[in-house]
């Protein structure tokens, strides 16, 4: 790792400051509406527009890059994530704040996508896993970062909008300035979802759910917080245990996945997710409970992300690999854009526990499609199976591929390549 850390540090760097700037504006945002005094349901829209800009750019910005090259799209587009920050507290309406939560959205997935053609072209087949590895530890350190930098200022102020803004600003220097070369780049295809659900319904149903679960941890906690009256200090925190959650047992619940059947480890643990959500409703919980609350969400939600995405790469090909994660990013776009809508309009609905509620719903559903499932195809062998990639929702495409690609390296080098013809099975 001490090598990895060597050569691509400038990256991780940049990316940290990346995640930090990014982390910010989706809590404060949401912390600044209470302020404002801006419905639910508006905020919700405003939530949305994120995941509808980073669905439009997982499309578009591929094609830009090809045609203009990395560093050109990398700079224009930091400049304009750079610029909206600051925007952002000079008209605090909701529908300017959902055009240029759009406007976000579509920069950071072009960014997204020119890091990690840069982190993938900079690592060699001894060391991608590693570099992977930090590159997903880093995203999520960074978001928990910026969830303790709001406490630096009053959010009715504009610092809290600036510290962002430079914070990306500055996250392009060391990127930019390194000595790695732009690496060459292929637009990113797509199967078709006919191919995809033949493949695995579990995982295309699974990952369209879990992008509206995730969208709402992400997009919709800290207007759930403002609602409820929580400080900033706590919702901070409560954001922040949603991240270290994710982050902390990916690494356990992978090392089950890699031994027992993918399916049941899904519904046992949206199980869990849907009875989490559902005792918060039910009880009066005290604030340190409720992050306890948020550290279960996050952390029965990333690694079910991961599992969907692995379990749908053990019935294809390699060479379906990169098709099938630019289609199954786009299944979690379409989910993640109806979350934080849904939520809004159930929360005006029922009041707040309705983001609780919403979360719990999509959870249970997935728990009784994956039992269902496991009725309807034979579980695979430990041996059939490939290796569990640690992989975060906020990761681009080409993270998905390049980490599915690698686990499924290591399997075959253990065991042998093992799963032709399984889509039948």
């Amino acid at each position: 790792m001490i090598a990895v850390l060597r050569t691509t540090w400038p990256l991780l760097l940049g990316i940290l400051l990346l995640m930090v700037g990014n982390g910010m504006q989706g809590t404060l945002l949401g912390i600044r509406g209470g302020y404002e005094g801006i419905p639910t349901f508006q905020m919700s829209l405003v939530m949305a527009g994120y995941y509808g800009g980073f669905l439009l750019g997982s499309l578009h910005v591929p094609a830009i890059i090809k045609n203009v090259g990395h560093v050109r799209v990398f700079a224009a587009l930091g400049s304009m994530i750079s610029a909206v920050l600051i925007v952002y507290a000079v008209e605090p309406h909701w529908i300017t704040w959902t055009i240029l939560r759009f406007i976000i959205g579509y920069c950071f997935c072009g960014v997204y996508v020119t890091a990690e053609s840069w982190l993938n072209a900079g690592s060699t087949n001894e060391n991608r896993g590693q570099t992977l590895s930090a590159y997903m530890i880093v995203q999520l350190l960074g978001i928990v970062v910026a969830q303790a930098l709001l406490n630096v200022a009053d959010p009715r102020g504009y610092l809290l909008f600036i510290i962002p803004s430079v914070l990306v600003s500055l996250a392009f220097t060391p990127i930019l300035l390194s000595a790695q070369p732009a690496p060459q780049f292929e637009t990113i295809k797509r199967m078709s979802f006919a191919r995809l659900y033949q493949a695995s319904p579990l995982g295309c149903v699974g990952i369209f759910l879990m992008g509206g679960v995730f969208a709402v941890l992400s997009g919709m906690s800290s207007v759930w917080g403002a609602e409820i009256g929580l400080s900033v200090a706590q919702i901070s925190l409560f954001v922040a245990a949603i991240y270290a959650g994710g982050l902390f047992l990916q690494y356990p619940i992978g090392w089950i996945s890699d031994r027992y059947d993918r399916r049941r480890l899904v519904l046992i643990l949206s199980t869990l997710g849907a009875l989490c959500g559902f005792v918060v409703i039910a009880l009066d919980l005290s604030t340190f409970s409720l992050v306890v609350a948020g550290a279960v969400m996050g952390g029965v939600a990333n690694p079910i992300y991961a599992l969907l995405l692995a379990y749908t790469n053990d019935y294809l090909d390699q060479s379906e690999m990169p098709a099938a994660s630019a289609g199954l990013l786009f299944i979690y776009g379409l989910g993640s854009m109806g979350g934080p809508i849904l939520t809004g309009w159930l929360m005006g609905l029922i009041g707040p526990n309705g983001y609780w509620a919403y979360m719990a719903v999509l959870l249970a559903m997935l728990a009784i499609y994956a039992a269902w499932r496991a009725t309807q195809r034979r579980a695979l062998t430990p041996q059939e199976q490939g290796n569990f990639a640690v992989i975060t929702p906020n990761t681009g495409p080409l993270a998905v591929e390049a980490s599915l690609d690698e686990a499924q390296s290591d399997a075959d080098a253990v065991s042998g390549p093992s799963k032709d013809n399984q889509t039948g099975q």
